[in-house]
């Protein structure tokens, strides 16, 4: 399989993988054969990357960190648990910490983890899916370094909670691009409103609530709400800020178009030890694919290929199977590994 634009897709095209609704419901099955009416539901639904067989690259598998099952079951509860509060009640704890620590538990399990996979989001499960996303990342960043299982589960609760405030938020300002002064410091207001909210919570920990408050603070004393500077901030809460943006450049948020990994790769460097904490940062892209798997790229010899595998001691230099045209002709299979093959460089990524 491999990574497409939504603009370049073609009729008879095949889904390579399953793409749900923020309720965990199934939008458009893995396997199904794409359709002009499809093509043209992708595009409505705010779709911009999926995936897609093809017999060129069928031995090439790209793998989510968590299971379909997992991500589906977060989605939902955190929808479940967004529209409680929306209504004024409180949500179910129980199950936000069942799911919760069955991602922890898997991720824990795996020996081995480079994030490798673009997620295909469509305009109605965004903010969930960012939430679980960002939970996601969190949790292998705490991994990666060495956090007790105790403290990796808040960390991971207070990531999927982290942007909670937001429904006591005018929906309208979430998804406005050109926001006023005005606008921009009322929608500023749901870290203080998730902390506020998730504080008075006896079930979860009260650093949860401060990730809320803090995510969106900045060593340097440039962050909101409080202005807080290195040394002021809960290490927790500057995990899940890395994540969180991370998260938010690489997908289509708020009506942003994304950018590819290794260019977020290059501008969460670029803030390292201003806006973030160095080594948090070196740690984190330690775990991200600079280049997916099933992205097409072309190369500095100017033949075109498709990442098809990672190495996992250097990110940024996959390995990348290129063909004898351009257009990927059939003929003859060549693959260059960047780790051996130091003078290849990928130029441009052109899904």
């Amino acid at each position: 399989m491999r990574q497409v634009s939504v603009n370049s897709l073609t009729m008879g095209d095949v889904l390579g993988k399953t793409i749900f609704s923020s309720a965990g419901r199934i939008l458009l099955g893995k396997g199904v054969k794409l359709t002009p009416l499809y093509i043209a539901k992708l595009r409505d639904m705010g779709i911009s990357i999926l995936y897609i067989e093809d017999d060129r690259f069928d031995d090439v598998i790209v793998e989510d960190v968590i299971s379909e099952e997992h991500r589906r079951e977060a989605m939902e509860i955190l929808e479940k648990s967004t529209r409680s509060v929306r209504l004024g009640k409180e949500f179910d704890g129980f199950d936000l910490k069942r799911i919760i620590n069955k991602i922890v538990e898997e991720i824990l399990f795996k020996k081995d983890i480079l994030v490798n996979m673009m997620e295909m989001r469509s305009l109605d499960n965004q903010m969930f899916a960012h939430s679980v996303n960002v939970c996601v990342l969190s949790t292998i960043l705490g991994k990666a370094l060495l956090l007790d299982r105790e403290k990796i589960e808040t960390l991971a609760i207070g990531a999927i909670l982290h942007d909670i405030g937001k429904v006591r938020v005018d929906s309208k300002l979430i998804s406005k691009v050109d926001l006023t002064a005005e606008e921009v410091e009322i929608l500023k207001t749901h870290t203080t409103l998730g902390f506020e909210d998730l504080r008075k919570r006896k079930d979860l920990n009260l650093v949860i609530a401060h990730i809320a408050f803090q995510h969106h603070e900045h060593m340097n004393g440039t962050g909101y709400p409080r202005q807080l500077k290195e040394g002021e901030i809960h290490p927790l809460a500057q995990m899940v800020a890395i994540t969180d943006l991370y998260d938010k450049l690489t997908s289509d948020h708020s009506n942003v178009k994304r950018i590819m990994p290794h260019e977020a790769c290059e501008i969460l460097m670029g803030l390292a030890g201003i806006l973030y904490p160095l080594e948090l940062v070196r740690v984190f892209l330690r775990n991200i694919a600079a280049y997916p798997t099933g992205v097409t790229v072309k190369l500095n010899t100017g033949e075109i290929g498709v990442v098809v595998d990672q190495n996992l001691s250097m990110p940024a230099r996959p390995i990348v199977r290129v063909f004898d045209e351009s257009d990927f002709g059939s003929n003859v299979v060549k693959e260059y590994n960047m780790v051996e093959k130091r003078t290849i460089f990928i130029q441009e990524v052109l899904s």
